[in-house]
């Protein structure tokens, strides 16, 4: 073969794989609007104020007869939508390992997110159980679809490029957040010139973030490719044929081998103990910021809404500054500077004048400057760590990392409300998820991790 050849088709494949990653950043683009519109912005207050609506007069809602304080049904909506995603999680990767379709299962899990969220149009009046069964539906989806979106960064993109990809995504994904936001609220401001009451804004922003979810998922779907198992087929037949009639069992068999086969890589396992512990604090502050701002600060809906907007657009610039950073310092000790920054800003939010914006907003922008990238370089990170040829068992560990476990947070958040009737107390609460997590990631000695796990080691890591 001659060094023309060889050229050209190092060209073709260089571009094909530029190709693919654009198409990636793009399901980013896709989902993210479900993060910001919906978890993040409107749906926990408003949530909350419909399960108020519903409440008796010692403010208590009694969803299948149990009673719980209306200001913590949202809260322990989220733990539940995770603990969900537990269980089907394992079975959707066992089905994409067998099977080496990700794409199809890609593509179901984001269309059923997409439809759940779109279907929050109809959530008004008293109908909170309502709003609580979509909420589960549409974030177990997402918590599915992202697994197997994840699993396509080691494929996509060689080790030297890993933090620079992941980055980007995460930016696409805050920057398609900014872009719906600014939308929304101009509905939501603006509202009377609409001609729409306040409620039914909410409600069109919440449905707009699922028809903008499935409209450009179409993206990604088209560009990215599926990789068959290099499984011999004759097994993986006789596999499949088995799982057929026990889809739970091995799903969960499937989940077993991977956990089994992680113990032979413990430094893989200490990376996702700690990765579990700081993102749950991490996730818990995306999901009850606005209920903090609302309920204790007494902040407008819009104060909201701006704060929630400038985290967006200071994510962008954060996820891409940081991923620089990890290109000098290395994405461990880059990690761990954002650590130190979410305690500090986090515990500084304790002590939040109520009724002051100037000061959430000082707030809003210490989150946005290291939102996006600690998340981007924890998924680059933990990429290195994955044995070659398991990327999608091993991101199905990751994601229940990621939020098969983040119910921890809301639900400490929702208990410690529950108890002392102070979200002050509960925001605080949520430190210690930033302190033992920087003091587990730091005893994780990376570049020993990616060796021992049979990929090569770059040189800042």
């Amino acid at each position: 073969m001659g060094t023309d050849t060889v050229r050209t088709e190092a060209a073709d494949d260089a571009a094909g794989r530029r190709r693919e990653q654009r198409g990636w950043y793009f399901y980013d683009w896709a989902c993210s609007v479900y993060s910001t519109i919906v978890l993040t912005v409107f749906l926990g207050p408003y949530l909350t104020s419909v399960a108020e609506e519903a409440a008796d007069a010692d403010g208590f809602v009694h969803p299948l007869g149990i009673p719980v304080r209306a200001g913590s049904f949202f809260a322990y909506s989220v733990s539940l939508s995770v603990i969900v995603a537990v269980l089907v999680m394992p079975l959707v990767g066992a089905a994409a390992d067998r099977t080496g379709r990700k794409k199809p299962l890609l593509a179901a899990a984001a269309y059923l997110g997409a439809t759940a969220t779109t279907a929050m149009f109809f959530l008004d009046g008293d109908r909170y159980v309502l709003g609580g069964l979509l909420l589960i539906v549409a974030n177990a989806a997402q918590s599915v679809a992202m697994m197997l979106y994840n699993s396509y960064l080691p494929q996509i993109a060689p080790p030297e490029e890993r933090d620079a990809v992941s980055s980007r995504g995460w930016a696409f994904g805050y920057a398609s957040g900014s872009l719906m936001l600014v939308m929304n609220l101009v509905l939501y401001l603006a509202h009377d010139s609409f001609g729409v009451s306040e409620s039914m804004a909410v409600r069109i922003c919440l449905a707009s973030a699922g028809l903008w979810w499935g409209t450009f998922a179409i993206i990604p779907l088209r560009r990215l490719r599926d990789r068959r198992s290099a499984a011999d087929p004759a097994k993986a037949s006789a596999k499949n044929a088995e799982a057929a009639g026990k889809p739970t069992v091995q799903g969960f068999r499937q989940l077993a081998a991977t956990i089994r086969d992680m113990r032979r890589h413990p430094l893989t396992l200490a990376f996702l103990l700690a990765y579990l512990v700081y993102n749950d604090g991490i996730q818990t502050v995306i999901s009850q910021a606005s209920i903090y701002g609302s309920e204790e600060l007494g902040l407008e809906q819009s104060t909201l809404i701006g704060a929630v907007l400038l985290v967006q657009v200071l994510a962008v610039v954060g996820a891409l500054a940081m991923g620089r950073l990890a290109r000098i310092y290395g994405a461990k000790r880059t990690i761990l500077g954002s650590l130190v920054a979410w305690t500090v800003t986090l515990a500084a939010g304790y002590f939040l004048p109520a009724g002051a914006p100037t000061w959430f907003f000082v707030l809003a922008a210490g989150i946005g400057l290291v939102l996006g990238g600690s998340q981007a370089l924890s998924r680059s990170l933990f990429s290195h760590l994955i044995p070659p040829g398991k990327e999608a068992e091993y991101f199905s560990a990751y994601e229940m990392s990621d939020r098969g476990m983040s119910w921890l947070g809301p639900l400490l958040f929702g208990i410690t409300y529950q108890l002392t009737g102070s979200y002050r107390d509960a925001i605080i609460s949520l430190v210690a998820f930033f302190v033992i997590g920087f003091a587990l990631l730091a005893r994780v000695p990376v570049r020993r991790a990616i060796s021992d796990a049979g990929n090569p080691v770059p040189t800042t890591i």
